[in-house]
């Protein structure tokens, strides 16, 4: 399946606390690295994420936070930033360089121990031990995660975070084609289920045996005993790619890579969950002021089909936790 980090350019570091459960991603690019996002769940929890508004001053990042612990857990990109800043990586201002890193958060408050949150310490061991090497699902953000919660942790299944990759061949009239990498990392926290194609892979299931419930049929026959609790629910993803790429084009991109969270999570985007993908370029600027609408286009269907791939991976690596089955012990 690949990794995120086969960009280049891309570290991952992920720190958690394995009796609270709940954790940190971080997606380090101290270079810096082009970026966009897209926020399509109705309640989500960011920080920064309106710097990367094509319109606004910062062109580039220098990591993204995925953060469990809900808003408590943003205070873990204060360890991200004090990180960055210690190593000289940052938007130059004239007083000191500023760490620019936009973040989002899971809510994970109730698998594990609510009074426990990522903090600064935790953001900052997060990075400290980045690499190339991704560890999928209960590890960092993914710690407390879960997925298919219709009836709450009733009916819930753990998940976790999930990486993929794909090569992009660009052809060109003169010479070899261009070739890029795209990779994604995904933190599935999902209000729906997971499918692939047409049939449910995991999702909400009957405690303790497993049977799988279907969320979108009890949604569709009206099956349900209680409002589901909002806001308790979202789904994170980073799209990195060494293509070159202005703010807008990234925005583009994490825009139709939602698509690819919509073919595998169902229902995805809902009132109880706060799905955002960011998507990040380290390839410096396009040489053309004009967009390309064909790379564009290539880059946004194959990070679609990588964050299918990501969301499998976060589901079928987790581990049962939390009193919460897994993909792997109901398999």
């Amino acid at each position: 399946m690949g990794s995120i980090t086969d960009v280049p350019g891309i570290k991952i570091g992920q720190a958690q606390d394995e009796d609270a459960l709940t954790g940190v991603t971080v997606v380090l690019c101290p270079e810096g690295a082009i970026g966009g996002v897209d926020v399509r769940g109705a309640a989500p929890g960011t920080h920064e994420t309106d710097l990367l508004n094509p319109v606004n001053l910062v062109q580039k990042v220098h990591a993204i936070a995925l953060c469990g612990g809900s808003a408590f857990g943003l205070a873990a990109v204060g360890g991200v930033v004090n990180y960055l800043s210690e190593r000289g990586y940052g938007f130059v201002t004239p007083a000191s360089k500023i760490p620019i890193v936009p973040a989002a958060v899971i809510y994970d408050l109730t698998v594990g121990n609510s009074e426990i949150r990522p903090d600064p310490l935790m953001g900052y061991l997060a990075c400290s031990v980045a690499g190339t090497t991704v560890m999928e699902g209960n590890f960092g953000a993914g710690a407390g995660a879960s997925i298919g919660k219709i009836l709450g942790n009733n009916s819930a299944m753990k998940s976790g975070v999930g990486t993929a990759s794909a090569k992009m061949k660009l052809p060109r009239p003169n010479g070899p084609p261009l070739e890029y990498t795209v990779g994604a990392i995904v933190v599935t926290n999902a209000f729906g289920d997971i499918y692939l194609g047409d049939q449910v892979l995991a999702g909400a299931c009957r405690h303790p045996e497993g049977g799988l419930l279907n969320t979108v049929r009890m949604l569709q026959e009206g099956r349900l005993p209680v409002a589901p609790p909002s806001g308790v629910n979202t789904t994170l993803a980073v799209i990195a790619t060494d293509a070159p790429l202005d703010k807008s084009g990234a925005t583009r991109v994490a825009m139709m890579a939602q698509d690819g969270l919509g073919r595998a999570v169902r229902p995805a985007h809902t009132m109880f969950d706060g799905d955002v993908i960011f998507a990040i370029s380290t390839g410096g600027f396009p040489s053309s002021p004009e967009p390309n609408p064909l790379v564009l286009t290539m880059l946004g269907t194959i990070a679609a089909e990588i964050i299918v791939k990501a969301v499998h991976r976060s589901v079928t690596e987790a581990r049962p936790a939390g009193g919460l089955p897994s993909y792997q012990r109901i398999h």
